[in-house]
């Protein structure tokens, strides 16, 4: 009788561990082995060791992905993360009227895919006919209406696109994390004579930290994954001189147009120990300030 109920959360296990072992730990067993070999189509593969691994140390192409891509979520990081905070802050006022609208308005975007968002952005920065170029020729005397913004500022279009649909996004992570923060040391300060940069250095953004990494993480883990946006608002290619090529963009053009898929996967395993060593210094981080 207790053998048995010793085998009875196994037995409630066992879907979970069969799909993930399946679906998971197989097919990350099958990658790693297909990253030590050569393919040439779906049929022929030989058999390279850590070549794959060697020659991406030396591929210029995969450093020029990794610029751009590092690049992006840069520009994530201290564009996008800032102006969400700003708006969380704007919006958890609670003098402001109609700040249940305004949320929705600002969270609506990420309710879009990135398709449309890249086919919603890509017509906004075309030369000449472009809404961009036709503002910025009716406001500066001379302005260039046949100036390229996708062959000339490719990561700065990006950048305003994700912007567009990601603020409001981590909006809603930096207004739960304001509404958890305590009302009483807010007041306590204020009595204290502090005034508002000082009640958000002292108060709302030590409160704030563990959600501001977590948002962060996920900014870096998205960004690292860009894809669709890029490739579609440059037509399905990687811009002119490689501008906007990503590594997943890179990881898609080997694998999927040249065929050689086993470089693809060695490509997409130095991009997971890229995310996972990012997320460890993170967390390493974030440790420390809690225990300061």
């Amino acid at each position: 009788m207790k053998r048995r109920l010793n085998l009875a959360p196994w037995l409630f296990l066992a879907p979970f561990l069969g799909l993930f072992a399946t679906f998971t730990v197989w097919p990350l067993i099958q990658s790693l082995a297909l990253a030590m070999q050569q393919t040439y189509g779906p049929g022929t593969t030989q058999w390279v060791g850590l070549h794959n691994f060697k020659y991406l140390l030396t591929d210029p192409l995969f450093w020029k992905a990794t610029g751009n891509t590092a690049r992006f979520t840069l520009g994530s990081l201290f564009i996008q993360l800032p102006v969400a905070l700003g708006l969380a802050l704007l919006l958890n006022h609670p003098k402001l009227k109609g700040r249940a609208y305004f949320r929705l308005i600002f969270f609506a975007p990420s309710l879009v895919g990135l398709p449309f968002v890249a086919m919603l952005f890509a017509p906004i920065f075309e030369k000449r006919t472009g809404l961009l170029n036709v503002i910025l020729h009716n406001l500066i005397s001379g302005w260039d209406p046949e100036f390229a913004w996708t062959q000339n500022y490719i990561m700065s279009a990006l950048i305003i696109a994700a912007l567009w649909m990601y603020a409001g996004f981590n909006m809603v992570y930096f207004l739960a994390a304001l509404q958890n923060v305590s009302r009483d040391m807010l007041e306590a300060a204020e009595i204290d004579g502090a005034g508002p940069w000082q009640r958000f250095r002292h108060v709302i953004l030590p409160e704030i930290t563990p959600i501001a990494g977590f948002i962060t993480l996920l900014s870096v883990i998205g960004s690292f994954q860009l894809f669709e946006l890029s490739y579609i608002m440059l037509n399905n290619t990687a811009g002119p001189d490689n501008r906007g090529l990503t590594i997943v963009m890179y990881l898609y053009q080997t694998g999927f147009q040249t065929g050689d898929l086993g470089y693809a996967s060695a490509i997409g395993w130095v991009l997971a120990l890229m995310l996972i060593t990012i997320a460890l210094i993170q967390r390493r981080l974030l440790k420390r300030h809690e225990e300061r």
